[in-house]
């Protein structure tokens, strides 16, 4: 099904007619907590793979391990101003294990698919400010593990002002997210902000903090992270990316560790 999906979206590049115009600087969606404002231009296509990510969250006596292997987005330019993502999780795996008892139980699963259109209001490059509107909506087709079980669907609002040398971002958010018993929805909202700045020409830093209300039917609770990431552009078309998200309250991961690579082409 992922495949066909992909090549769909494969097909509709080749119609796009690519813009004649300089090409915008790379702006990917990793690393990091918020959504950046910036579209990918006319005709160009993104790939953004999580190489790996870790998340590791304690509850009492039961330590819950999730590993997550190509996490991918495709990102497409349809205009000068619109992109549609499709994003997919090859592969997860969840280790729980009570501390108390010793027992350790495992899963493997692949994850759903998410698919989003970007559309940019103003300055689709990212420069000034800029701000963009994004609905999205999540397709259950994965695993029990680490699938949401049902669909769901929520709305971004990512927004960014550059100051100086750096950059500030906001992304408010509103959801339908799944229950946590994969039946059903629930409203969620939250934002992130935070602030990006450059340590070289092909380096650059970001720190943010995201606070995400959840009013599952099961028990409301209020996700609380801190993140710091960082970015290596080797050449105009690629990146590399390693970043850290601390959970800073009870009802939040205590920790996630993660790497990506983008590629433009």
């Amino acid at each position: 099904m992922m495949w066909r999906t992909f090549g769909m979206v494969a097909a509709l590049v080749s119609v796009v007619p690519a813009g004649a115009q300089e090409r915008r600087d790379l702006c990917p969606d990793r690393p990091g907590l918020g959504t950046p404002a910036c579209t990918v231009d006319d005709g160009d296509i993104v790939l953004e793979i999580g190489i790996g990510d870790w998340t590791r969250d304690r509850d009492g006596s039961l330590q819950t391990d999730i590993m997550v292997a190509g996490d991918a987005l495709l990102r497409v330019g349809l205009t000068p101003s619109l992109e549609a993502q499709i994003g997919w999780t090859a592969l997860g795996r969840v280790r729980e294990r009570d501390r108390a008892s010793g027992t350790v139980a495992t899963r493997t699963d692949i994850g759903d698919v998410t698919i989003a259109l970007r559309q940019n209001l103003r300055n689709p490059d990212g420069s000034g400010f800029s701000v963009a509107a994004m609905p999205y909506v999540t397709l259950p087709v994965g695993g029990q593990s680490i699938g949401a079980g049902d669909w769901g669907a929520g709305l971004l609002l990512p927004a960014s002002v550059e100051l100086g040398g750096a950059s500030l971002g906001l992304t408010p958010q509103l959801a339908a997210a799944t229950d946590g018993d994969g039946k059903g929805r629930h409203l969620a909202y939250g934002a992130t902000a935070g602030v990006g700045f450059g340590v070289s020409d092909n380096l650059s830093m970001a720190i943010e903090f995201a606070a995400v209300r959840d009013r599952d039917p099961a028990g409301h609770a209020t996700e609380l992270l801190g993140g710091i990431s960082a970015g290596w552009q080797p050449d105009d078309d690629s990146q590399w990316d390693i970043g850290a998200n601390i959970g800073l309250n009870d009802n939040s991961p205590d920790m996630q560790l993660y790497l990506g690579f983008v590629q433009r082409f």
